[in-house]
This record gives C-alpha cells, structure tokens and sequence, in this order.
C-alpha cells in the first residue's frame, strides 16, 4: 500500500533508544509489534479486568482482548487512510501494558497511594515497562522500541513527567501534537471500549435494551435491525445492533479525518505534529452521540453497584498491598527487594513497589493479599 506523504515511514524514523542493526524480513514497526506480542507484559494482559474481573466469567473482555479489538479497529483505519498500518497496530497493541490489575479502580488506588512520589497513570507506566521494566535482551533495557511507537503509546503526561521523559515527552511541553497513527489508535480505542462495555453489560445484564434506547447511537441501530429483522435471539439482537454502532463510528471518523486532512494538506509528519489541533476526530455529530454513550456507560455501568462493589475490593486490595510492602521492603520478591535498595530515597523506592503492584494480574494480586493480610495463610 503506498502510504500518504504525511504517514510515519520508517526511513524518516527518529529512531531507538539504543542504535540497532535494520530488521531483516520486516519494517521496523514491524520488530515494534513482534516485541510487545512476544513480550511478558503483553501475556499479562489476558488476566487484567477491563470492566468485569476475570473471575466473573470467560466470555468478558480482559485487556488482551480488547488490545487485540483496538488493534483490528486501528489497522482499518489506518489502511483506509493510507497511515502505516504496522506503526498503528504496535500502539494499539502496547497501549495498555502498564495498566494495573482491576481496571481503572485498580488504577485510582495505585495513584492515591502515589500521589505523595510522583502520581501513577498507567499510560506512563505502559512505556516504563517498553523502556526499562522488561528485561529480555543482551544490550538494553526494555524493548528498545522506535520512537514513533514510543510516541503513540504516551497518551497524557504530566508537564514534570515530561520534562524527565525527554524527548518523547517533548511535545506536552511544546503544545504540539503525535503522528497521526497515534491519534488514529487513541481513538480506536474509545470505539472498541465503549462498544464492547456496552455488549459485556448487556451480556451481564446490568445493562439492558430498554435502558439503552435513551442512547441516540444505540437506538438509532437498533431501530434499524428490529425494522429489519423480525425473529432475533437476544444475543443476534446484540451483536447485530453494536456491530453496526461500530461501523458507524469508524466511518464516521475516517470520512471526517480525511476532510480535516484535505483542509489542512500537510505536506509530512512534521506538519501534522504542528498543528494546532488532531488532525483524527470524529463529526460534531457523531462526537455528541460517542459522548452521549460515554456518559451513559459512566452511569449506568462503571457506577453500578454490582459493579462498584467488586472494585470496592480491588481498591482495598491494592492500598493495603502497597501500604504493605512499601512499609517492609523485605516483603518483595528478591528481585524487586534489590532495584528497591538501589532506587534512590523514598520516591524511588515507591516507584518500585507501584512497578511490582502494576504488573500483577487480577488472580494474583488478590492471592498476595491473602498471604500478607489471611493469618489463616502461613506461607
């Protein structure tokens, strides 16, 4: 596929961290992708909470699946808009490494107990693990990916983190903003989480069909399948309605891309990072229903108390984890007792416990716990 004039291209990457030899058989986006599939942190993923613990049943999504949803999502697009395909699919595919177990309650709690050395926010910690956390090969830390990837995976970032990440924390400095793939996949990736909290509540039944239809984009497509089909099961009615929702998002955003594209003609990548705005949106139209269905899944799902609940729990978990093996450092595990004593004063070292906490899944998040916190577990 020729790829447009203000596409990433690897031949005009800004490069690795640490100089390494051309991939052969493969682009460098490509490597990208091959390292964070074949990473520890990606593997993790398949037993981190997107909405529903994993415990509650096989057929929710965890945030393996929903990385795969994104990157599916991502790679549409970016084809269609003649982006690099492989760039997109390695955001999309690492975005969300470095989030804790039990979802965003998980997140919340890890940064309270933080606040006091830094905060924690897990698209931070998504590229500390690419950069430092993973430790695989020979001559560097990390994965030692391109900086474009690097680039995408960095959502938001605080102007003090920024100021300590160099150059790929640059543009929250400078007001400017990321390539155009990483645009593509921060977006993607508000399509595949909306949508598919949306059929995982339904499929829990927190949710239901006569709640939805005050949603504009629900109801719209769930106007037109019932016209058209008249003998559904629940779960074709279901599928057939958020699929549609979903085409509709995704055309909306690359027709609405492509004329923003049109307008502003920038002549490379470096004309879309100075642009006084994204570049990737969605209509005026279709922004106010995505926003319509956001709010609605903040009130009716994530506040929901079956919901709210269970990540009661997981918040207790996690600050009774760190309160615990900040104040004894002897509770880590060797290797994590050693990059503790080493880190340099307080901040260090809670950087270190948030490191350990943050890759934990669900499953064993909760057994540590119990062996720190059930006098029952002697072990």
């Amino acid at each position: 596929m020729t790829l447009a004039p203000y596409a990433a291209r690897e031949d005009r990457s800004r490069g690795r961290r640490h100089p390494e030899a051309p991939p052969q058989g493969r682009s460098e986006f490509q490597r990208d992708r091959d390292r964070i599939v074949h990473s520890s942190a990606f593997r993790r993923l398949e037993y981190k909470t997107q909405v529903f613990v994993s415990h509650e049943g096989d057929l929710y999504r965890n945030r393996l699946t929903h990385s795969l949803e994104v990157a599916q999502i991502a790679r549409s697009l970016a084809r269609g808009l003649h982006l690099n395909e492989d760039l997109s699919e390695a955001i999309a595919l690492a975005h969300d490494l470095g989030h804790t177990p039990f979802g965003h309650a998980g997140q919340d709690a890890l940064d309270d107990c933080m606040k006091a050395f830094g905060g924690f926010e897990h698209n931070a910690q998504s590229l500390r693990v690419v950069d430092e956390l993973e430790d695989k090969y020979a001559e560097f830390t990390g994965l030692n990916l391109s900086f474009e990837t690097r680039e995408g995976i960095l959502k938001h970032c605080s102007q003090a983190r920024a100021v300590a990440l160099g150059p790929v924390g640059e543009r929250f400095l400078t007001k400017r903003q990321p390539g155009l793939e990483a645009q593509l996949t921060n977006v993607a990736d508000q399509i595949a989480y909306n949508n598919h909290d949306v059929d995982d509540g339904l499929r829990a039944g927190i949710l239901t069909v006569d709640k939805l239809l005050d949603v504009p984009l629900f109801a719209r497509f769930h106007a037109e399948v019932t016209a058209r089909y008249t003998a559904l099961t629940p779960r074709q009615l279901r599928h057939e309605t958020i699929r549609r929702m979903i085409n509709a998002l995704v055309i909306d955003l690359h027709d609405e891309t492509g004329k923003r594209l049109a307008e502003a003609r920038p002549a490379d990548i470096d004309a879309v990072r100075a642009h006084p705005e994204a570049l990737v949106a969605f209509s005026d139209a279709m922004q106010r229903d995505n926003r319509d269905l956001k709010r609605f899944l903040y009130e009716h799902l994530y506040r929901h108390h079956a919901v709210y609940r269970v990540m009661y729990k997981a918040r207790r978990i996690v600050r009774e984890l760190f309160e615990a093996l900040f104040g004894d450092l002897r509770l880590l595990p060797p290797e994590f007792q050693s990059a503790a004593v080493k880190a340099d004063g307080d901040a260090g070292r809670a950087r270190v416990v948030a490191d350990y906490i943050a890759g934990m899944t669900d499953r064993y998040a909760a057994e540590e716990h119990a062996r720190l916190y059930d006098l029952k577990q002697l072990r």
